[in-house]
Formats: C-alpha cells, structure tokens, sequence
C-alpha cells in the first residue's frame, strides 16, 4: 500500500472528513484492521485566509510549498491539497516536491465526463468560481461548459463557506440557500453540480439535489484510495 499525502487544515473540517473517508475506503478494500498509510501537515488556516483574502499568493504559497516538502520527507508516495481554493497554487506546490500531485479539479472532470455529462454548475468559494485556475481548468483542459451562479450569490455562497462551514456551523437557511442556487443553475443547462469547495458536503449532499452532485472531496479521496492500493 502507498503512503498518501495530505497537505491540509484549509479547513481541518473538510480535512477530518479526508481523513475519515480514506480510512474507511481502505478498510472496506481490505477488511480487518487495515487503514490507510497517511503523511499529514495541517496548517494554521488563519494566517493563509488573510494572505488569500489580501492576494498576497506569494506568502501563500511559501507555506504551502514548505507543507509539501515536509510530507514528501514523511514518506508520501502521493500529494493530495485538501482544498479546492487552493489549488491555484497547485503548480507551484507540485514543482516543489518530486511526488505527483492529484489535482481535485482533474479527479472531478473524469467523474463527470464518465457520466457522459458536459454542462455543470459550479459552487465554490468566489476564487473557485471565478478565477481559471479552476473554471478554467475544467473548460480548457476538460471540454466542460461551466455555470456560476450570478454575482450576489456567489458572495452568498463565499461567505456562508468562511463564516459558517469552516467553522462548523450549518444552518437549514444556508441549506436552502444553496438549493436556491443549485435549482437556478439548473435551468441555465446545469445537468449536474460541482460541490467545488471540500465543506460543501456538510451542507448538501445528493439526496437534497434534484441533478446529480459532484462531491468534490468523496471524488479526490477515491481517486486517492485507487491510486494508494494500484499495483506498481
């Protein structure tokens, strides 16, 4: 089994669920009292959100690029950013280590292209919606057509993420907020939704959407738990 690593604490709420799924994905693979092999740094989320918040990316990925080094010296065989905001500093993060990095935007698009779906809607923080580190990504590399929610609601979305889910905090009118948004993007042509922010989860799962829902974190960890037990 391959050690995977875990660069997170971007929040340690999405990165608990991380660490719980990988352990229980590996143990329904291998029964007994198997568990994953996991090399972890977690970071201190607040100093990162203020550099985020500032655009200071350089600061940022100072941090995590040190992270990523120390959990290649632990003896990672594979790097996972447990976070989708953050992979806008993907590129820098996997020049900085010689393991591979598995890009959750990647994960995500090979989930929905094997379902034969080509239009989605994208929940995020505003970077993830906005920016092309991972739009982008999805559209360019992917063939993907990309619905966002209108400019209100993605700062709806944004700061029900920072100021509720990272903190622990779900609301049933955040909820339905959220199933607002999603049915909305729906008839722009959605046919699916990316839960493409690793704390979306604890607010909706499938059974509250009416369209197939991506989650984002269950897919990077899959891909994760095949990648760790595949065969040299």
């Amino acid at each position: 089994m391959k050690t995977i690593g875990l660069l997170g604490g971007m929040s340690w709420e999405s990165t608990a669920h991380y660490y719980r799924l990988l352990n229980q994905g590996i143990n329904q693979q291998l029964g007994g009292l198997h568990s994953a092999k996991i090399a972890m740094v977690s970071v201190d989320f607040q100093p990162l959100e203020k550099f985020m918040h500032q655009g200071n990316w350089i600061e940022c990925g100072k941090i995590l690029m040190k992270s990523a080094k120390s959990i290649e010296a632990a003896g990672a065989d594979f790097l996972l950013i447990c976070t989708n905001t953050m992979h806008k500093l993907a590129p820098i993060v996997a020049e900085a280590v010689s393991i591979p990095l598995l890009h959750i935007a990647d994960a995500t698009a090979m989930a929905i292209k094997a379902q034969d779906i080509r239009t989605v809607g994208l929940l995020g923080t505003k970077l993830t919606m906005e920016k092309d580190f991972y739009r982008g990504r999805l559209m360019a590399t992917h063939g993907l057509r990309v619905v966002t929610p209108a400019a209100d609601d993605r700062r709806l979305v944004d700061r029900i993420i920072f100021d509720e889910l990272c903190r622990g905090i779900v609301k049933t009118e955040s909820r339905n907020h959220y199933l607002r948004i999603m049915a909305e993007m729906a008839q722009e042509g959605a046919e699916a939704i990316i839960a493409g922010c690793t704390e979306i989860g604890m607010l909706v799962s499938q059974e509250h959407a009416a369209i197939p829902l991506f989650d984002t974190t269950i897919i990077h960890v899959d891909q994760a738990i095949r990648l760790a037990l595949a065969e040299d």
